[in-house]
């Protein structure tokens, strides 16, 4: 192999090796559980459509300056009671706040807490209660910052303000006692002035509510406002904080997906009196909220229907929050009017939001998965993996199988490209001999090695080619176990009961048979300790480095010797999922080039070493002495 394309390889794999360290060295460690904010000032506040279709900022909803004069601390609650949630919704504001995601836990302990997704802003309170609660009497509970869905009317022009609910008004519960699947609530308001609100709250079996406002007249004028909805998040939430990971405001606008991350939407351009904010006509389609890693909350209104999509932050109270703002709405006098709207609020599982993508119609709401610059890649390949875990039934064997796939799949491309790998660790003694012979005349060793080369018609560069076909298909794969929740908590075998984080093992206690821990997966000192998985896998890369030609150059000889090991310890801090699929593309790499260079009269030994019909050849044309 010239040292053009020596070098090629060497900047590939170069390259990868430093991506990799960034992800090993710079990942940040799971979050902890943040202490609740002081008290947050101010409600989020909203703005009305004019007239004319344009939007124009009215002054805030009524705030909410500390936990304890939040009305909804201390107002009745409806439970929410489904198969995937529990919580409850606070009559004060209509505010969906307490929602627990009661099919995930923290932790791989089966009595860790569930996940929370909503909490309120007098912290959380856990089971939900349909009943008045104080403060005294909720249980001890990790705090959380508050995060929630409210939905409220503004007034058009001409109304006073105090004539349409915000997200501090007090309603009462019109009919129904539970949220649950088939069982609506209905919410009421009467503003005394011929004008009651209702807000009917529907959920399905899984994460989405359908959530229906509506006005009925009994004034003797026409009535106008705007219906609204927003998610609130007070405070910067913990996120991983990971460059490859989206977490953030997401959404859809008529086909174009919008990611923002935290930091971006506190840095945005002041538009007007909203303070930092981006402002979006949505014509026909789209869906604006926020994502976390495995967890999402947004606002969907109905297919067709046109809205403002904005993404703001509020500096003084610190609150960041999504709005999907309605077209002013006009109610003549005897009339009512509905509109209705989509709330999901759950994990991001893949078949569940193609199913909302598909039923009601949310475009675009599978993308709300973050499958990243290989998309083409990473879609089809967790498709394949899914499609694959419902045949086997465990993740840990799909993954292998996955890679079986692919390697088959990819394998006619790489066929030459290992024949000509074998012919160059055939040929190492003449590139040798050639070395030996020009001695520092680097241009006398490429002619003669091209020569070579040519006489013996191989192809240098064709061993590239497995590296380059590699590399995007780690990066697609370790993007699908990084963010799809499908992975999350996924067992293989024996110590590996969640392929989505690191090998818990570790070579400290001798894997479990010494009485004391290990490290905490993930960390430096972890990796360090080398899990089971990375041994396997830095003995996989180096019998795998045998079959493959040895450079010339002792430098980059020693660069290639090193590797193997170099790799072992840097992803022990990867996701097991990750390196089982790399260990199962090595084993079968060693497999299908130790065939190809059988089948070529080059049978190899453990070390790579090989006696061929060529070298026997060559030996038998030298000239006896």
């Amino acid at each position: 192999m010239d040292d053009n394309n020596r070098n090629l390889i060497l900047a590939t794999v170069l390259s990868f090796l430093v991506v990799v360290l960034w992800y090993t060295l710079f990942a940040p460690p799971p979050p902890a559980t943040a202490p609740a904010p002081e008290a947050v000032a101010t409600a989020p506040g909203t703005a009305a459509p004019a007239p004319d279709g344009t939007t124009t900022t009215t002054a805030a909803t009524p705030g909410l300056d500390a936990p304890s004069s939040d009305p909804s601390a201390n107002a009745e609650r409806v439970t929410i009671a489904t198969p995937s949630l529990s919580g409850s919704i606070s009559l004060a504001g209509g505010r969906i706040d307490d929602l627990l995601l009661t099919s995930y836990r923290e932790t791989l302990d089966e009595n860790s807490p569930h996940v929370r997704l909503l909490s309120p802003t007098f912290g959380p309170r856990e089971p939900a209660v349909a009943a008045p609660v104080t403060p005294d009497a909720q249980p001890d509970v990790p705090p959380q910052k508050p995060y929630y869905a409210v939905y409220g009317w503004l007034p058009g022009p001409g109304v006073d303000p105090a004539l349409v609910p915000g997200p501090a008004t007090l309603w009462s519960l019109e009919s129904g006692a539970e949220l649950a699947p088939g069982a609506p609530v209905t919410l009421a308001w009467d503003n005394g002035a011929g004008q009651i609100f209702r807000r009917i709250f529907a959920v399905d079996d899984r994460y989405l509510f359908t959530i229906t406002q509506s006005v009925e007249n009994l004034g003797d004028a026409a009535f106008s406002a705007a219906p609204y909805g927003i998610i609130a998040r007070h405070g910067r939430p913990d996120t991983q904080n990971f460059f490859v990971l989206h977490e953030g405001a997401v959404g859809m606008a008529d086909g174009s997906l919008e990611e923002l991350k935290y930091k971006a939407i506190a840095d945005l351009d002041p538009q007007g009196m909203e303070g930092p904010a981006e402002i979006v006509q949505v014509a026909a389609n789209g869906w604006i909220g926020f994502t976390d890693k495995y967890w999402m909350t947004t606002l969907a209104p109905a297919p067709g229907q046109g809205f403002t999509s904005v993404v703001k932050y509020a500096p003084g109270a610190d609150i960041y929050q999504t709005e999907a703002r309605m077209p002013l709405l006009t109610v003549e006098p005897g009339a009512r009017t509905d509109q209705a709207s989509y709330l999901f609020a759950g994990a991001k599982v893949v078949d569940v939001l193609r199913g909302y993508q598909e039923t009601p119609g949310i475009q675009g709401f599978v993308d709300a998965v973050d499958w990243g610059w290989f998309f083409f890649l990473t879609k089809p390949i967790f498709s394949l993996l899914h499609w694959l875990n419902g045949m086997i039934g465990n993740v840990g064997w799909s993954i292998i199988a996955l890679t079986v796939v692919l390697k088959l799949l990819v394998f006619p491309l790489a066929r030459k490209s290992y024949i000509s790998m074998a012919r160059m660790k055939e040929l190492q003694p003449e590139m040798e001999a050639i070395k030996e012979r020009t001695g520092d005349d680097r241009m006398k060793f490429q002619q003669e090695v091209m020569a070579l080369y040519k006489t013996q018609k191989v192809n240098p560069a064709a061993g590239c080619l497995p590296v380059l076909l590699q590399i995007p298909i780690f990066f697609a794969l370790y993007k699908v176990i990084f963010v799809t929740i499908e992975l999350r908590h996924a067992p293989w075998i024996g110590w590996i009961r969640d392929l989505s984080a690191p090998d818990p093992s570790s070579l400290l206690n001798l894997f479990g048979l010494l009485p004391w821990a290990t490290p905490a997966p993930g960390t430096m000192l972890h990796m360090v300790a080398l899990p089971a998985l990375a041994i396997v896998l830095g003995i996989s890369m180096w019998l795998q480095q045998k079959l493959n030609p040895t450079p010339t150059d002792p430098t980059q000889k020693m660069i290639f010797a090193y590797m193997p090991w170099i790799f072992m310890f840097m992803l022990g801090g990867f996701a097991s999922g990750l390196v089982l699929y790399w260990i199962a593309n090595n084993t079968i790499t060693i497999i299908q080039q130790y065939w190809i260079m059988s089948s070529h009269g080059h049978r190899p030994d453990l070390f790579g070493n090989i006696t061929s019909s060529f070298r026997r050849q060559k030996a038998a044309d030298k000239p006896k002495k």
